[in-house]
């Protein structure tokens, strides 16, 4: 006998069994072999690689007060995550404090008070404001992680840079969200990052690079520096510049090892020398420990252009 063909809508996302009986599927199609159950009513269509919320869909649809949070929320909104978070696959819902906390397989329940505006629709799917994400993260990261995931959401990039880039949320967001909460799990860890959150930098790395350099008492890098030709054109965007110093910073990421790369980097340095400037190029292992490698490097190329340690 032929096997009746779900509704095409149904192949692009999870689904659960309300909707494919109100998609007119009998019963009997969703309990065959080309259809996964995953958890109680809520089937996924088989072979078909669905990630963020086309995976995670029917989990919000399944209990309409409930929102996805926490680490699924930060996947969705493309928050870097350390590996203990990134490798932690269960899915995070929310529901309101009254409500009954989730239970299902590989789901973690939260009971949280959400203000109306900390709930969003992105294709579709509820979730987690980006900056209650944030805040909510602020009890499961260290401080060095947090600041990063809130770099990653209030970076922006205006339009001289070479890929333009707006903010997820804006420091006024995560601010006004952390003063709205004071007794949640972490606060304290939120406040410290916050002080500490900039617009600018574009990768965890960038990140670290910066605290790093502050937790060891030399100035802060500037971010988001355009150093320009004599006639004004943006010439050089580096990762972290010292304007009074003339010197600017630059992370050097896995993709530098390419050769067209590394050639785009050379011409990068001699440029930077024919500004007057001296760039600093930091490797991912200038980072690691606890007296990391870019403090020295950055100290000695300050010196050298007249700083002198408090």
């Amino acid at each position: 006998m032929r096997r009746i063909q779900l509704p095409e809508h149904l192949y692009r996302r999870s689904f659960t069994t309300r909707a494919s009986a109100a998609a007119g599927v009998p019963p009997q199609r969703t309990r065959a072999n080309d259809v996964i159950r995953v958890s109680r009513g809520i089937l996924v269509p088989a072979g078909m690689p669905l990630q963020g919320t086309a995976a995670l869909a029917a989990y919000t649809e399944a209990n309409p007060r409930s929102v996805l949070s926490h680490v699924s929320a930060a996947r969705l909104w493309k928050i870097p995550l350390p590996p203990v978070q990134e490798n932690d696959w269960r899915i995070h819902l929310a529901t309101p404090p009254l409500a009954g906390a989730p239970r299902r397989m590989n789901v973690v329940g939260h009971r949280l008070a959400l203000a109306q505006w900390e709930i969003c629709r992105l294709d579709g799917v509820r979730l987690t404001h980006p900056a209650r994400t944030w805040l909510d993260l602020a009890g499961c990261l260290s401080l060095r992680d947090l600041v990063a995931a809130g770099d990653f959401l209030v970076c922006s990039h205006g339009p001289d840079f070479p890929a333009p880039r707006e903010a997820i949320c804006s420091l006024a967001d995560l601010k006004n969200t952390l003063a709205l909460h004071h007794g949640l799990r972490g606060v304290r860890n939120a406040r410290a990052a916050l002080e500490l959150v900039r617009v600018g930098a574009d990768s965890p790395p960038e990140t670290f690079m910066r605290l790093a350099l502050v937790d060891a008492g030399l100035p802060e890098p500037e971010l988001n520096v355009l150093l320009r030709q004599s006639g004004g054109r943006p010439l050089l965007w580096p990762d972290g510049a010292y304007r009074r110093y003339r010197t600017s910073l630059q992370y050097d990421g896995a993709h530098h090892n390419s050769p067209d790369q590394y050639l785009r980097d050379i011409r990068r340095l001699e440029a930077t020398k024919l500004l007057g400037w001296t760039e600093v190029r930091i490797a991912h292992e200038d980072l690691r420990g606890d007296s990391p490698a870019v403090v020295r490097k950055v100290a000695e190329a300050l010196r050298a252009s007249g700083w002198h340690a408090r």
